[in-house]
């Protein structure tokens, strides 16, 4: 089968690999459809976490199901499904609790929580930019979808990861009708925290980014943009709450927070939140922090991940803030944004800009990773759709 593999930094090759199979009776085959391009998956692509060459990337995939194992009896051939980012086994404590995000059973390091398809540490499993994927535990991680899904794919491939995140980060920040919201960073999941917000009726919404085609698409679903080339957030938000500033906030950036100049500065969106969010405010933070290595593995070059940032702790703790953290359990999700999406509430794919065969996957690639105006969210099609 053709897949997208890591070959090393800034390097994706789309060429042949033995094709997935089933491996244990809990499994399905999935036939890849749709398979997008994440800023997650930057982190690999910029050699910045540890990601071994010749795996194969991509961990937001959809696709229809054409083999499972004897002890699968929900999920049927035929059936068209979305899978999760998160590898989830449903019956250790976490996965009891509903935090398949960190799984215990999936995560071979004893010592560690959670698991993906082709993403870092976060266990040995390939990815889904290929044209097959093998998927554990089926009946439990796959979501299936109605007889809409081949043609509306753009929107029901988002549940993967993008839109469940983005609704995460409402859910941590606690965001409610009525409520005003700040949105750091205008990215995929960016946007999709400011949609979520919208959907659930929050009285404003602020996204603030200096990407001019991303802070379009921000006002397109009624936020209000704020471009950090030429405003301060926290002095708009603050301007238009009588000096209180937002109800509450989210970041959706991480450690690659950068100002217009492009000067790293980690901590530049998360200390932005505490100024721009009021006394007693919440925030939410889905954006990714990697930690250092705790199994001690050397650093790979300038670039990889330092999860600490200077935090300004004692405003976070003066202004008496709630922060929640974290991956996103997207099953805890994802089923009520199917149903949103079914019935036309809510239609994620306004994030697309592209849709690429898989072929061109190292172009996908190229052009995300440079931010290149336009190139806001790559979908790939193994099946040479696009």
């Amino acid at each position: 089968m053709k897949a997208a593999v890591y070959e090393g930094p800034r390097t994706v090759t789309v060429k042949d690999v033995p094709d997935a199979k089933i491996e244990h009776p809990c499994d399905i085959l999935v036939k890849i459809t749709a398979t997008n391009i994440c800023g997650s998956d930057l982190h690999m692509y910029e050699g910045r976490t540890s990601f071994e060459p010749g795996r194969t990337m991509g961990h937001e995939n959809m696709g229809q199901v054409v083999e499972v194992g004897s002890a699968v009896r929900k999920v049927k051939v035929g059936q068209y499904v979305v899978l999760p980012f998160n590898i989830a086994c449903g019956f250790c404590k976490q996965c009891e609790r509903g935090l398949t995000n960190y799984c215990l059973t999936m995560q071979p390091v004893p010592s560690w929580a959670g698991a993906a398809y082709g993403f870092a540490d976060m266990g040995p499993y390939q990815g889904g930019q290929a044209e097959l994927l093998r998927v554990p535990y089926g009946d439990f991680n796959a979501l299936r979808l109605g007889e809409d899904a081949e043609e509306r794919q753009t929107d029901y491939v988002m549940l993967s990861d993008i839109f469940p995140t983005g609704y995460h980060a409402t859910e941590m920040a606690n965001v409610k009708p009525g409520d005003q919201t700040i949105v750091y960073g205008a990215g995929p999941v960016g946007l999709m925290a400011a949609y979520s917000a919208v959907l659930k009726g929050a009285g404003r919404v602020w996204v603030a980014d200096f990407h001019s085609d991303r802070l379009s698409l921000a006002e397109k679903i009624g936020a209000i943009p704020i471009d950090t080339r030429e405003q301060v957030p926290a002095e708009v938000v603050k301007e238009a709450t009588l000096g209180l500033g937002a109800d509450n906030g989210c970041e959706c950036v991480g450690y690659q927070a950068h100002d217009p100049d492009g000067h790293e500065d980690a901590s530049l969106t998360i200390n932005g939140l505490v100024d721009t969010v009021r006394f007693t405010g919440e925030i939410g933070v889905v954006g990714v922090f990697v930690p250092e290595d705790p199994k001690g593995a050397e650093v790979q070059n300038e670039l990889e991940a330092q999860g600490k940032v200077p935090l300004d702790f004692g405003w976070l703790w003066f202004k008496g803030q709630k922060v929640g953290t974290g991956q996103t359990p997207v099953k805890r999700y994802n089923r009520r944004l199917r149903d949103l999406i079914a019935g036309g509430k809510a239609k994620p794919s306004f994030v697309v800009s592209h849709e690429l065969p898989l072929d061109q996957a190292p172009t996908g690639y190229e052009h995300f990773d440079r931010r290149d105006n336009g190139w806001t969210k790559v979908v790939l099609h193994p099946d040479g759709a696009g």
